[in-house]
């Protein structure tokens, strides 16, 4: 068995604090999701390391707007906004395709949380599932060849931003967009953020003999607009992060020295979260089936199917 992998840093260490003295110098770095919440202080942190920075953004108009504003705080001209909407696969085709070179890093971090009505895709995919982990999914896939070819000592490096949300739900093998189950918002989001831990597991297994490690994690609880479906951020107040501290699991997972060549693993806190049985009162930790190997090769195979059809 694997031992847990710690760090010096915790729940009150920021971006700045895990990325201090790392150089990313020549490396390329997509966030996507990167012109809001925990996005701009992942863009924000890489770059100033050093890494060109790519937002992927939905809102091409608010991307351009974050990615100068970026530029011009750090006094460099490091990040640049391009447009890709997750929930539609046209769009992330049309992403991968305009990529050009080797990737080095990949934040997978855009996401929408407990959309209140059932939405489907055009594929006949619940929204949630298709914008959190399938639209990622097919990124991560067609940029294999890309994040192979970084040719880094320590692997390139993806990141899935899971969360929490995993200790709701496991994935519903057979009725993925809850057409007979009842749809229930926090449930579907659950889903897709367990899925996403998945997709790390698997993507490892599969991709580590070309140098790519795939993380998965939790940023914690942060107040920004994922929550606007549900009345705003619920958690006590001393159990919240401001964006600069939510931010800094993904960019260790990124970029920090202490994880190289690690994969198929999920963070909190900037630590290797303990698996368990049951959902804990805190909602700390990662569920056994948001982990299991078995189950990331199934729905690997599952969603190859789906967007191939």
């Amino acid at each position: 068995m694997k031992s847990r992998i710690t760090t010096p840093f915790g729940f009150t260490s920021t971006a700045d604090d895990v990325l201090r003295d790392v150089d990313l110098s020549g490396q390329r770095a997509i966030v996507t999701g990167g012109s809001s919440g925990i996005g701009i202080d992942t863009a924000r942190v890489l770059a100033k390391a050093g890494a060109e920075v790519t937002i992927a953004v939905r809102n091409l108009e608010a991307g351009n707007k974050v990615a100068t504003e970026l530029n011009a705080a750090g006094g460099h001209q490091r990040v640049q906004a391009k447009l890709l909407d997750l929930a539609d696969q046209t769009s992330v085709s049309a992403f991968v395709n305009a990529w050009n070179g080797p990737l080095h890093i990949l934040v997978n971090n855009g996401g929408v949380m407990a959309i209140p009505e059932k939405t489907l895709t055009v594929e006949g995919w619940e929204m949630q599932l298709a914008t959190n982990y399938i639209g990622h999914f097919a990124l991560t896939l067609g940029l294999h060849g890309a994040l192979a070819a970084a040719g880094h000592a320590s692997g390139a490096r993806v990141v899935v931003v899971s969360s929490s949300g995993n200790l709701l739900a496991p994935v519903f093998f057979g009725d993925m967009n809850f057409n007979f189950l009842g749809y229930d918002p926090l449930l579907a989001y659950g889903q897709s953020k367990t899925a996403c831990a998945l997709m790390a597991v698997e993507a490892t297994r599969r991709w580590e003999a070309d140098g790519i490690f795939v993380n998965a994690l939790n940023p914690g609880a942060i107040a920004t607009n994922l929550q606007k479906h549900t009345g705003g951020l619920k958690t006590p107040p001393e159990r919240r992060k401001n964006t600069a501290q939510g931010a800094a699991t993904s960019v260790l997972l990124a970029a920090s020295p202490q994880l190289a060549s690690i994969g198929g693993r999920y963070f909190e806190d900037c630590n290797e979260a303990p698996v368990v049985l049951e959902r804990p009162g805190d909602y700390r930790g990662v569920a056994t089936y948001a982990v299991d190997p078995v189950l990331a090769e199934r729905l690997w195979d599952d969603t190859l199917k789906m967007i191939t059809q």
